[in-house]
């Protein structure tokens, strides 16, 4: 192969992998769970932070600034590929999904704007 070419092929294979690392991925239900399953989910939510605790006995824990803590269950749908929630105030189940983008994560649904949060391992419901 020319050296021409081999830059050629390279050139071509970076613009490639940057443009597929670009793109947002949803994450299917075993990502969903490896990710969150003995984690907390930091982040904004209506521009007040909060820390969510994703226990693996399927109880959660979310504490805003301000506010008492609420403790609820999660799950992860198979079917929709989905992180779903209940809380003693609601009657239904509500659905999102997850979505990578950039190395970054994102809280989706039909009637929100995507909203980011980080993970941190284990249960860290108290800022450092």
């Amino acid at each position: 192969m020319s050296l021409f070419k081999a830059i050629y092929v390279g050139v071509v294979v970076a613009v490639l992998s940057t443009g597929a690392a670009a793109q947002s991925v949803k994450l299917q239900a075993h990502e969903i769970t490896a990710l969150l399953n003995g984690n907390t989910a930091v982040g904004e939510w209506d521009g007040i932070g909060y820390r969510q605790y994703f226990n693996p006995d399927r109880s959660t824990i979310y504490a805003s600034e301000g506010t008492r803590s609420a403790l609820g269950e999660w799950r992860v749908d198979p079917e929709r590929d989905e992180y779903q929630s209940i809380w003693p105030r609601d009657a239904e189940w509500e659905g999102w999904f997850v979505m990578e983008f950039a190395g970054d994560f994102y809280w989706v649904s039909k009637t929100t704007p995507p909203t980011p949060f980080r993970v941190v391992e284990g249960e860290q419901l108290i800022a450092e």
